[in-house]
C-alpha cells in the first residue's frame, strides 16, 4: 500500500486507556445503518483451533493493512497440536488492534469479541471491554459443549452478558443453509462458519472484499468447489449484516497517515527471513540455512525455503545438534551460515555455538524465545533466554546478542547481527521472542540503495609474517581483532581449524597456558570491541525515571510513556537493541536518571547484568504468564514508581 507524507504521534495515545472514542460524526448509510467514525478498534477472534480463527484474523488483517490503517495483531496458539474440540486448552484466537494513528501494541482489551463456542467465550469474555460488541455462533452453545467447558447455566440467557452489546448469531445454520446448494456434506459445509463470521465482520467495519474473495480461491485452487463454498459463506455473512435488524451500527475508521513509501504487512519471522536474504545479497554470499523444525521458529524456514534463487540453501537436518553444525560448515565453506531455534533448541546448539567461537566464523543463531524451562509453553511467549545467549556454553566464549523490538524491526536487526557476525568473524545470536515472530504490523519496504553493502574481505594471499609462504588463519586485524576468512581451495591458503585450543597467528594446536590466556581474552576483547550505537533515549521533559526495555516489550513501554505525559507527567525511555556488547553511553545514561526500571518477561534477567556491569540500583518488573505486557499494566506500574518513595 501506499502511504501519505507525514507520520502522527498523537502524543495521548489512545491504545493506552479506556475504550475508543467514539464520539464522532454518524451517518446513516444506504443500508441504514448507522456509520460510527473510530479512531482505533481492537477486534479478537475466538474458537476451537480447529475453526480456523488464524486465517479469519489474517485475511481480516491482510484487507486491513490494505485499506491503510496502521495495525497491530497477537496471534494466540493453544500449546498442543489439535486439542480436544470444546475445551479451554483447545481455544485459538487472533487479535487485531487497527487505527487511523500510529499504534504501538495490538491492544490490552478487545472492543469486539467473536466467539465461535462456549470455550471461546469463557476463555476470552473477562478480556472484553464492558459495553463491548460480543458475537456468538448460537449453533454450539448445547448442554454438552456447556458442561464441557463448567457452565452450569447457559450464558447467553442467563444474565453474563447483560454489560455487553451481545448479538446470538446461528453461524453454522446460516452457513449451512447459504451452501445448500453446493453438494457439500453438512459437515464441509460448517467448516466455512469462519468465512461467514469474516463476511459479517468486513461488513461492519467496511473492509474491501475482492482481496478475500480472491485470495480464497488462491487458496483452495485445487478444489474449485470448496473455494466458491468459502466464498458463498462469505458473502452470507456480510448480506446477514446488511440485512438483518440486529446490527444497527457499522464502524469507520479511516487509514492511518504514514511516512511516505511503499508498505506491506509482515510478522516478525517473515521479516527476518527476508532481513538474512539481504544480509546474503549485500554481502555476495551465498545463505545455508541449518535448522530443525521449532515453534515458534518454524516459519523462518518455511520462508527462506521459497528464495532458492536469491541463492538461498535451506537443509532441514535430523537434530538441532546437525542443523548446526551444518551451518558451521556453510560458514567454513564462505558461505553465509544461518540456523533457527527457540529456546531448547538452543541449550542442544550450546557445544557446537562453543566451536564456532573457537573457530571463529560468521555464524548467525537466531532464537525465537518461547516460554520454558523444557518444553515448556511452546506457543507463548517469553524473554527467558538472555542470560543463556550470554553464558550459555562452557569456558569463556562471548558472542554478540542483537534483539529486535518489533515485528518489522526483525529485518533490520537480522542484517545488522549478519554484519557483525561477518566483519567480526563471530557467531552472533539475534534472540526474536513469539510476539514478535506472531505478531504483524504495516512495514515499509527498505529503499535498497540506501542499505549499506556488507564487505566480506575474503583472504586471496598467504599473509605469515616470517616471510614463509604460508597462510596464518589467527593473524588478526589490528581494527577489529578478526582473523581472515579463507574459502577452501583458494590456492596457498590451505589450512586446518577445529575446537581445540589454537595458537595465536599460527593455528596450530597449542596447550600452552599462556596461549590459551592470550586467546580467551582477545576473543572477549574481539566481541566487547565491536561497534554499537550509543542509546538513544527519549526524554522531552527531564523526567527522574528512565523505563528501559528490550525486545517486543518496545510497543508497551512506549504506549505506556504516552499515556503518562498526557497526564502531564514526565517519564523517559529507551530501548536496548545491542545486549553484547552493550551501547558505550548505558553506563553514563543509567547514572543520569534517579530511577531506572527494566520490565522484562522473565524474572529480571537484564536487571541482574545491568547491576553487574554497571553497580546502579535498576528496578526490575518482571512478568512470565506467556503473554506480553499490557499497556495499562505497565501505566500502573510506572505510576508507583513516579510516586514511591
Amino acid at each position: 500500500m501506499d502511504a501519505g507524507a507525514g507520520k502522527t504521534d498523537t502524543g495521548s495515545d489512545p491504545e493506552a486507556f479506556g475504550a475508543p472514542d467514539d464520539t464522532g460524526t454518524a451517518e446513516d448509510s444506504a443500508e441504514s445503518a448507522t456509520v460510527l467514525r473510530r479512531d482505533r478498534v481492537v477486534i479478537r477472534f475466538a474458537g476451537d483451533s480447529g475453526d480456523g480463527m488464524q486465517l479469519t484474523g489474517d485475511r481480516f488483517t491482510s484487507e486491513t493493512a490494505r485499506f491503510g490503517n496502521d495495525l497491530a495483531t497477537l496471534p494466540n496458539f493453544p500449546a498442543e497440536i489439535r486439542a480436544p474440540a470444546g475445551t479451554l486448552p483447545g481455544v485459538s484466537s487472533f487479535q487485531l488492534h487497527f487505527a487511523d494513528h500510529d499504534i504501538m501494541t495490538p491492544g490490552d482489551r478487545p472492543d469486539v469479541l467473536v466467539a465461535m463456542n462456549p470455550a471461546a467465550l469463557k476463555a476470552n469474555l473477562d478480556d472484553l471491554r464492558p459495553g463491548g460488541v460480543l458475537i456468538v455462533n448460537t449453533d454450539e452453545f448445547t448442554r454438552r459443549n456447556l458442561t464441557r467447558v463448567g457452565y452450569t447455566t447457559d450464558p447467553l440467557t442467563d444474565g453474563t452478558l447483560d454489560s455487553y452489546q451481545a448479538h446470538p448469531v446461528a453461524m453454522a445454520s446460516l452457513t449451512r443453509e447459504a451452501l445448500k446448494d453446493t453438494g457439500l456434506s453438512k459437515k464441509d459445509a460448517e467448516r466455512a462458519k469462519n468465512m461467514f463470521a469474516l463476511g459479517l465482520l468486513s461488513w461492519m467495519y467496511h473492509r474491501p472484499a475482492e482481496g478475500t474473495e480472491r485470495f480464497l480461491r488462491e487458496k483452495f485452487a485445487r478444489r474449485p468447489d470448496l473455494a466458491e463454498a468459502n466464498v458463498l459463506a462469505f458473502r452470507a455473512g456480510h448480506a446477514y449484516g446488511e440485512t438483518t435488524e440486529a446490527f444497527a451500527v457499522t464502524y469507520e475508521v479511516a487509514p492511518a497517515v504514514l511516512p511516505d513509501g511503499v508498505y506491506r504487512q509482515i510478522t516478525g519471522n517473515i521479516a527476518l527471513a527476508y532481513g538474512i536474504v539481504a544480509a546474503g545479497q549485500l554481502s555476495g554470499l551465498d545463505v545455508v540455512l541449518g535448522t530443525y523444525p521449532i515453534t515458534p521458529a518454524s516459519d523462518i524456514l518455511h520462508e527462506l525455503s521459497r528464495h532458492k534463487r536469491f541463492g538461498v540453501t535451506t537443509f532441514q537436518a535430523e537434530d538441532e545438534i546437525a542443523g548446526i553444525g551444518a551451518a558451521i560448515g556453510a560458514a567454513f565453506g564462505g558461505a553465509l551460515g544461518v540456523t533457527s531455534t527457540s529456546g531448547p533448541g538452543l541449550a542442544l546448539k550450546s557445544e557446537a555455538l562453543g566451536l564456532a567461537v573457537a573457530l571463529e566464523l560468521p555464524l548467525l543463531v537466531v532464537d525465537v524465545q518461547r516460554g520454558g524451562p523444557s518444553t515448556g509453553l511452546p506457543t507463548k511467549t517469553e524473554q527467558a533466554d538472555l542470560l543463556q545467549a550470554m553464558f550459555g556454553r562452557n569456558g569463556e566464549s562471548p558472542v554478540p546478542v542483537i534483539a529486535p523490538n518489533t515485528p518489522g524491526d526483525c529485518f533490520d536487526a537480522a542484517v545488522e547481527a549478519a554484519r557483525i557476525a561477518i566483519t567480526y568473524r563471530t557467531p552472533v545470536i539475534l534472540l526474536s521472542d513469539g510476539a514478535l515472530a506472531n505478531g504483524s504490523e504495516p512495514w515499509r519496504v527498505p529503499d535498497v540503495d540506501q542499505v549499506k553493502p556488507i564487505e566480506p574481505d575474503f583472504a586471496t594471499e598467504p599473509n605469515a609474517p616470517d616471510g614463509s609462504g604460508a597462510f596464518w588463519p589467527y593473524l588478526r586485524d589490528p581494527a577489529t581483532l578478526a582473523r581472515p576468512w579463507a574459502v577452501p581451495g583458494t590456492a596457498g591458503l590451505q589450512h586446518r581449524v577445529g575446537g581445540l585450543e589454537k595458537a595465536d597467528g599460527t593455528g596450530n594446536i597449542s596447550y600452552d597456558p599462556a596461549n590459551h590466556e592470550h586467546m580467551v581474552r582477545i576473543r572477549a576483547a574481539k566481541v566487547a570491541g565491536i561497534e554499537v550505537p550509543d542509546l538513544a533515549v527519549d526524554d522531552p521533559d527531564g523526567a527522574d525515571l528512565l523505563v528501559l526495555g528490550w525486545g517486543s516489550t518496545y510497543g508497551p513501554i512506549v504506549a505506556a510513556a504516552r499515556g503518562i505525559r498526557a497526564s502531564g507527567r514526565s517519564v523517559a525511555t529507551a530501548h536496548l537493541r545491542h545486549l553484547n556488547p552493550f551501547p558505550g553511553n548505558l553506563e553514563k545514561v543509567l547514572r543520569s536518571f534517579r530511577t531506572v526500571l527494566v520490565p522484562e518477561m522473565n524474572l529480571g534477567q537484564l536487571a541482574l547484568l545491568l547491576r553487574g556491569r554497571f553497580a546502579v540500583d535498576v528496578r526490575s518488573h518482571t512478568k512470565v504468564s506467556g503473554l506480553p505486557f499490557l499497556t495499562d499494566e505497565l501505566h500502573d506500574v510506572f505510576v508507583q514508581h513516579l510516586e514511591g518513595p
